[in-house]
């Protein structure tokens, strides 16, 4: 990006499975934006200090834990207010941003969502958006990735574009054959669209579901199962390294945090139990 200057700093990169949605990080200090449009969304979270811009007839500010949204075609700039800001930043499709709501609502004629307040006080909205978006940008765990963006696209549907959501029922027979998919195949780069098309129902409703159903997301069951099956492999003395990779891991830093998180011990520790 042209303009940065000092301590700043922005990194642009793009998630083709998103009807190749494109994201930016940024620190900015002093680089301004001109006044522009997007034929898409623009989606974020303020994740530090505080940005003011011009859009829809009025100033607006936004600080850490505020959720922004400008319409397609919205005309806006951007500054940094007092000592700058940081954000994260997604551009959606109007035909994934519909596609979303469509699943969120069950209505099939809902139109084009319409977010009216430029900005919203959202700290659980932007925890959840900046999980999705470094899941993004590390790569890796499509999954993941997949099923946090979903969520928080649906998280603002519902809460800011007030769309009614479609009531989830007990959907015990299609959570069954997702879950019995995630055991089989744990070691796979899974996708939630690969999850819903098991499931016969849309991303929104399986998400819901699965997590009524087995009380965890299908990521947070899946990455349970990887760690169950690398105690497994960890007592056959396997290494560390080679458990992550076996097991569906990114890396052998992605398994300790989450063999740690659930066992209390990294991985190399439990291994070592079990040597002669």
């Amino acid at each position: 990006m042209t303009g940065l200057v000092g301590n700043e700093r922005a990194r642009f990169f793009v998630a083709e499975r998103f009807d190749g949605l494109e994201c930016l990080t940024a620190t900015f200090r002093s680089h301004r934006y001109a006044p522009h449009t997007h034929d898409t969304y623009a989606v974020g979270g303020i994740l530090a200090g505080c940005e003011t811009w011009n859009s829809r007839g009025a100033r607006h500010y936004a600080g850490a834990g505020d959720v922004v949204f400008n319409n397609p075609h919205d005309v806006h700039d951007g500054a940094p207010y007092g000592e700058g800001y940081s954000y994260r930043m997604t551009y959606p499709s109007i035909a994934l941003i519909r596609r979303i709501a469509v699943e969120v609502t069950g209505n099939p004629h809902v139109g084009t969502p319409f977010f009216p307040r430029p900005q919203v006080c959202d700290p659980q909205g932007v925890a959840l958006f900046t999980l999705a978006h470094r899941a993004i940008e590390a790569g890796g765990d499509a999954l993941a990735a997949d099923e946090q963006l979903y969520r928080f696209y649906a998280h603002c549907l519902v809460r800011h574009a007030v769309l009614t959501p479609e009531e989830t029922g007990r959907e015990a027979r299609a959570v069954a054959r997702v879950r019995d998919l995630l055991c089989e195949r744990y070691a796979d780069d899974l996708t939630l669209d690969e999850l819903a098309r098991e499931a016969r129902l849309s991303r929104h409703h399986l998400i819901r579901a699965f997590r009524r159903e087995m009380g965890l997301t299908p990521h947070a069951f899946l990455v349970d199962r990887r760690v169950i099956a690398a105690r497994c492999r960890l007592k056959r003395g396997e290494t560390v390294a080679a458990v992550a990779s076996a097991v569906g891991f990114c890396d052998q830093a992605h398994l300790t945090r989450a063999f740690k998180a659930r066992l209390g011990v990294t991985p190399g520790a439990f291994r070592q139990a079990f040597l002669p």
